[in-house]
């Protein structure tokens, strides 16, 4: 996608670069942006058994380097995380995972940052979604990514599923009135955030 000048996104009380006043009408489970995935739980473990967090993590832990290493890519997509994750393990617990996953992600270099965000898809929504929520969508991405020049992220584990595209619409257009140095720590947050709920579900459910 081509950018666009910085200059011809409004920084007013408008909506910026044209996004629709109006959020996109609710609708159903098909409407939820797929850019982020949900672990079934939210905040650390919580909901998840035991024993299924512990044979998780130790298949984790025991998988081949280069195995881990391409899951762990799918958690962030910077190189220098995922090798540096891979070559921490074994991982006694969650929570010396998620601090590890932390400290990893803090040290990214902006290069790093700016792979990951490139591994980034869209936000987007099912086919059958409204229409409306579709051109909403696919605007206010559109004026993200012309100010900023990479795909917008947003972590949303505690927001409800049914409210996931308004809080994305109502984050885009908080975040387009950001400085860039204040967009791109913010950034960083978010991946930091989609990184500790992605291992969260890697450990869960994908091994």
């Amino acid at each position: 996608m081509s950018l666009i000048e910085e200059s011809t996104l409004s920084r007013s009380s408008e909506s910026p670069a044209g996004l629709p006043e109006q959020s996109a009408p609710p609708a159903g489970p098909s409407a939820i942006p797929v850019q982020l995935r949900h672990p079934p739980q939210v905040s650390g473990g919580a909901g998840v058994s035991p024993a299924t967090l512990a044979a998780g993590l130790a298949r984790f832990n025991e998988a081949p380097f280069t195995t881990a290493e391409a899951a762990l890519l799918e958690c962030c997509g910077s190189g220098r995380w995922a090798h540096r994750m891979a070559a921490h393990r074994p991982f006694h617990d969650l929570a010396s995972l998620l601090a590890a996953s932390d400290e990893a992600g803090y040290d990214l270099a902006p290069r790093d940052i700016a792979e990951a965000l490139a591994a980034e898809p869209a936000p987007c929504l099912h086919h059958d979604a409204p229409r409306a929520a579709h051109l909403a969508l696919r605007a206010a991405h559109a004026a993200y990514e012309s100010r900023f020049g990479h795909s917008f992220v947003i972590c949303l584990d505690a927001c409800p599923p049914s409210q996931a595209v308004d809080q994305v619409l109502a984050s885009i257009r908080v975040r387009l009135t950001h400085e860039v140095d204040e967009e791109r720590a913010v950034t960083a947050d978010e991946l930091r955030r989609l990184a500790r709920s992605r291992l969260v579900e890697l450990v869960t459910e994908g091994w």
